[in-house]
């Protein structure tokens, strides 16, 4: 349990290094978020992601994608969107707000592929089907000609954190520059 004593500076400098950590530990809470976009139809879609790398310098949070995933298509018409982490441990909740961009080929894709290619995960990516599609009976494997991991650099805008504790709850909006306390 966190104590209530923590300055905005070390919450800040805590989110951080607990995202970073996320990226690393597939048992932290915050290595999946829920990412939220808004669909071609203006409806909200909303699915788990896993977080790959952060950056706390730049403020960016990075994730991999199938390229023929709908929120490929969702982010490619409006890149804002909204991540939402929850952590038992910290009973922190973030909700952040990002501008993603989509890198489909490139250095950081081909870096990225270098590690995933040789893992059991390449498979998710070289699959002829779409993510969602609808499996065929007679589908048969076959062979692809490449593969369809794109990588999404996230760019942090704005963090709305949120502490739950029995003595009271805290709640504040943190942008590159700035902090506000705000009700819980």
């Amino acid at each position: 349990m966190q104590s209530s004593s923590q300055t905005p500076s070390e919450i800040r400098h805590r989110i951080w290094t607990e995202l970073g950590r996320a990226a690393l530990d597939r048992h932290h809470a915050w290595r999946t978020p829920v990412l939220a976009t808004a669909g071609e139809d203006g409806r909200p879609h909303a699915r788990t992601i896993v977080l790959r790398e952060t950056d706390a310098k730049t403020s960016f949070l990075r994730f991999y994608s199938d390229g023929r995933s709908a929120k490929i298509a969702q982010l490619s018409e409006r890149p804002d969107a909204q991540l939402v982490f929850w952590s038992k441990r910290l009973n922190w909740q973030l909700r952040v707000g990002v501008c993603i961009e989509i890198h489909e080929a490139g250095p950081a894709v081909d870096t990225v592929w270098a590690r995933v290619g040789q893992s059991a995960a390449a498979a998710d990516y070289l699959s002829p089907s779409a993510p969602g599609s609808a499996l065929s009976a007679a589908q048969l494997p076959t062979t692809p000609s490449r593969h369809h991991l794109v990588v999404l650099s996230a760019k942090v805008h704005e963090i709305d954190w949120l502490e739950l504790a029995r003595a009271g709850h805290r709640r504040a909006r943190l942008s590159t520059v700035s902090w506000e306390w705000l009700t819980p």
